[in-house]
Parts: C-alpha cells; sequence; structure tokens
C-alpha cells in the first residue's frame, strides 16, 4: 500500500485560456484608460497631480512612490507608455492575476525607491515606464526562472521586439529617468525569482 498522487489535464480550477485573455485584457485596458484619464484631470487642472511624482531623499516623499507610477508629465509621455504597458502587462497577466499584482507592486516599489534613492536633488519623477521596463524584465527571466519552454519562448519574442528598450537604462537623456527604467527592471528580474512556480509534477506520478 502506498499513497499516490494524480494529474488531470481535463478538469481545471480556474479560467479557461479564453477567459484569461479576456480577463487580462480587460485589467489591462482599464488601467491604461486609467493613466488617461489621471493625464486629462492633471491638463484640466494646471498639473496639479504633478505634485505626486517623486522628490529624492525626502521622507514626506516616500508617499508618493506608488501614485508616481500612475502619472506623467504630458500627453506624449502617457502615450509612449500605453502601448508597451499593454502588451507586456497583457502577457504577464495571463499566468493569473495574484501573481501578477504582486510582481507590478514589487516593480513599483523598487522603482519609486531606486528613484527616491538615487535621482538628481530637485528633480521631480513621475511615470509608468519603471513598471514597462519592469514587465519586460519579468517577462524576460521568468521562463528561464519556471523553468517553462513556452515562457522561455514568450521571453524571446518579448526581447526581440521590446529588446530595444534596454537603451532606457543608460544615463543618456537628463530629461528622462534612467534610474526609474533602471530599478524598474531590476525590480521585475527580481519579482521573476520571488513569485517563481513550483516545479510542474509529472502526469500520472504514483509514488509508493
Amino acid at each position: 500500500m502506498g499513497d499516490y498522487w494524480t494529474t488531470d489535464r481535463t478538469t481545471h480550477n480556474g479560467p479557461t485560456g479564453g477567459g484569461r485573455a479576456l480577463t487580462a485584457g480587460i485589467l489591462m485596458a482599464g488601467w491604461v484608460a486609467l493613466l488617461w484619464a489621471l493625464e486629462g484631470v492633471d491638463t484640466a487642472t494646471g498639473n496639479s497631480l504633478d505634485t505626486y511624482g517623486i522628490s529624492p531623499r525626502e521622507v514626506a516623499e516616500l508617499r508618493d512612490v506608488v501614485p508616481a507610477a500612475f502619472l506623467h508629465s504630458g500627453w506624449e509621455h502617457v502615450a509612449s507608455n500605453s502601448v508597451p504597458l499593454l502588451v507586456l502587462g497583457f502577457i504577464a497577466a495571463l499566468a493569473g492575476l495574484r501573481r501578477f499584482a504582486a510582481v507590478v507592486v514589487t516593480i513599483i516599489l523598487v522603482s519609486g525607491l531606486g528613484v527616491w534613492l538615487t535621482a538628481p536633488p530637485n528633480t521631480v519623477t513621475l511615470g509608468a515606464s519603471g513598471v514597462v521596463f519592469g514587465l519586460f524584465g519579468y517577462l524576460l527571466v521568468r521562463g528561464f526562472v519556471d523553468r517553462r519552454p513556452w515562457d522561455v519562448l514568450i521571453g524571446v519574442g518579448v526581447a526581440v521586439v521590446y529588446g530595444s528598450l534596454l537603451w532606457g537604462v543608460l544615463p543618456t537623456d537628463s530629461g528622462v529617468s534612467w534610474q526609474g527604467h533602471l530599478f524598474g527592471l531590476a525590480g521585475g528580474v527580481a519579482a521573476a525569482f520571488f513569485f517563481r512556480r513550483p516545479p510542474r509534477a509529472p502526469d500520472n506520478l504514483v509514488t509508493v
């Protein structure tokens, strides 16, 4: 006599692939719509929301680490972040919303705190690009960390399409927060390790 464990791929407890795609699509469309709505409010109120950007090394500014990731400095800024956020966020969210939420929170905190610690004095940093870089880094290494060939292929595809993002971690433009990009990327890579999936058990595995 002995214990046994068997898996059956014909049953599931979560949504189907189509259901996950729909949920991920709605989530990311809503997120991007929120960014545009916030920029509309900011524009209509004379850029009043810019005060929620991150000013470095001021203790009171730590409360702005999260809201700064949802605000932008103009329509061109929010437009430049919208498509990569939509695409990369959709791909990442397909694996499950709980894991996705944990990954995004990690990216926002690491990116925001990195900016708070290292940005030049007398600057205000805001924008979703830290999250974009974080999702890029997360998808890039997730498959290798989880040892899932399909996710490795997704990471390769992401690298081919968005690999030029890596130039954004270099201090080449004084008006762009390379710190937010760099720490966002680091946060995404760290999240892939923090929230790695357990090894997948073989089907019909029996132990005695």
